[in-house]
């Protein structure tokens, strides 16, 4: 393809133009980038990261105890095994496990840390992306084309994470911390430390620090479902040993997927008897007469929101042992020395760790648009899970909120080379979905967790049939990808 320019006052400056540009170096666009390189290694690859380093999550939270919530045998890659011990694994190691992926892929080389995507328009008379990046050290901006945008960042906003209004927050005179902006120097050695929140943050700071704090207490106003895993998978280790690393690996990802979804199927469907069960499970692992009904005890049913893992029950063994407490209550202000709450008690602190979540943000934040015109992702309806009504030529990674992330990302990356394979071979270069007018829509993430009721509002919807419904079983999601390529909505053109 010809290097296109743009025409200044004095010279006509070349703009850098690739095939595929992947916007985000963490698990989905390092995925992305290897499905599309060894699929079609004819294509120019560039995958830009904002962050100075590769990893996404893995390399941004440094908050202690940090670690996958899901198994590595599903979280992990299809085509690279989990050799590790560990099927729950902490942060370094599904680093090296992404390091690993790119050396092996010969990635390295194209990605650019430090260089974020700020905004992104298609042109529709030159067929292409225009696209503005921004150096992370110096602030400039310069612009190059894409044929196709591969978004693989995530729905986190990795700026700032969520943090409601506390009354009274400029009167405690202790520190206050965000687990996503973690100070790596933070000393709470024989500190009295109070986590707020109930989610899987908050469950894994708690039994990470007791053995260093003085006391720390688990503040939360709502409580979640919360369910030990054995950090080590056996089955996976005994699979792995009879079959050999890759084909054990396969089984073991397969009997994971399936487990997974039997319990979410199981909870959906016989809610009351979830309930009970999960109740058990958390009585056995806790204090004898210790309250599960007022502690563990959530008002909504096991998996309308996400289950909270506790690897070997850490989290319970650090309250068994007397080193950690949980409190179900509400704040009323903080105060000089701590949180005062609605029932009268006081909870004394050196250290406020606000574990209340994060915030959705769609694209890393880049502006987009067609031909000038902002696109309201609102009016937008999801294809096949991973491309905008309206929009050419782009694709999103949005994984699953009841099971591993990156299980979306085996499935979809394929169907999208798919469909470069489909249009090299009838001369497009241009694919776009519209969406029936009249359509029924639901929400994109049909889930009641906090962080999504938050930005529902804005989010692209789904349809109310395939290839528009968002599903969130993995089986349904194959059969619908794998399935024939064309279907409704979905249109292609070529050059004139």
């Amino acid at each position: 393809m010809s290097t296109p320019s743009i025409e200044t006052a004095d010279a006509e400056i070349p703009v850098e133009h690739v095939d595929v540009l992947v916007v985000g170096a963490g698990i989905s666009g390092i995925g992305a980038a290897r499905y599309v390189a060894v699929e079609h290694p004819e294509k120019s690859i560039v995958i830009l990261e904002g962050r100075d380093r590769l990893g996404g999550t893995w390399d941004l939270f440094k908050y202690p105890g940090i670690r996958s919530d899901s198994d590595l045998h599903t979280f992990g890659y299809d085509f690279k095994p989990w050799t590790e011990r560990e099927a729950i694994a902490d942060a370094h190691q599904i680093l090296a496990y992404l390091q690993e992926t790119v050396d092996e892929n010969g990635l390295r080389d194209r990605i650019r840390c430090g260089q974020r995507v700020v905004a992104a328009d298609w042109d529709s008379a030159k067929r292409h992306w225009v696209v503005t990046v921004e150096r992370s050290d110096s602030g400039e901006r310069f612009q190059m084309t894409a044929w196709w945008i591969f978004a693989g960042t995530g729905y986190y906003n990795y700026d700032e994470g969520y943090t409601p209004v506390f009354e009274g927050r400029d009167r405690f005179q202790g520190q206050i911390v965000h687990p996503q902006h973690w100070p790596e120097d933070l000393d709470y050695a024989g500190k009295k430390v109070v986590v707020i929140g109930s989610g899987a943050t908050a469950v894994t700071l708690i039994p990470s620090m007791a053995d260093k704090t003085a006391k720390i207490t688990m503040l939360q106003r709502t409580p979640s479902y919360i369910m030990p895993l054995p950090k080590v998978d056996p089955v996976a280790i005994g699979l792995q040993k009879a079959f050999g690393d890759e084909r054990g690996y396969a089984l073991a990802r397969r009997f994971n997927i399936g487990k997974g979804r039997m319990i979410y199927s199981f909870c959906q469907n016989h809610p009351k008897a979830a309930r009970k069960l999960i109740r058990f499970v958390n009585a056995r692992a806790l204090p004898r007469g210790y309250d599960v009904d007022t502690h563990f005890n959530p008002p909504y049913n096991p998996w309308d929101q996400r289950l909270c893992a506790v690897p070997n029950a850490d989290l319970f063994t650090a309250i068994r042992k007397g080193k950690a407490d949980v409190v179900t209550d509400r704040i009323v202000t903080f105060d000089e020395t701590g949180i005062q709450l609605e029932s009268g008690d006081h909870l004394d602190a050196d250290i406020i760790v606000t574990a209340t979540g994060l915030n959705l943000q769609l694209f890393g934040g880049m502006a987009l648009s067609v031909d000038g015109k902002p696109v309201t992702l609102s009016d937008c309806v999801v294809h096949r899970g991973t491309m905008l009504s309206g929009v050419p030529n782009l694709s999103i990674i949005v994984g699953y909120t009841n099971s591993s992330w990156t299980l979306k990302v085996g499935i979809l990356c394929p169907y999208v080379c798919q469909l470069f394979d489909y249009m090299d071979e009838h001369g497009y270069d241009v694919a776009c979905v519209q969406a029936a007018p009249g359509m029924e829509t639901r929400p994109l993430l049909d889930f009641g967790a906090g962080y999504v009721q938050r930005s529902v509002s804005w989010l692209p919807k789904q349809g109310d049939h395939a290839p528009w419904r968002m599903s969130m079983g993995f089986a349904e999601d194959k059969a619908l990808l794998d399935g024939p390529l064309i279907s409704e909505g979905l249109t292609f053109s070529g050059p004139e």
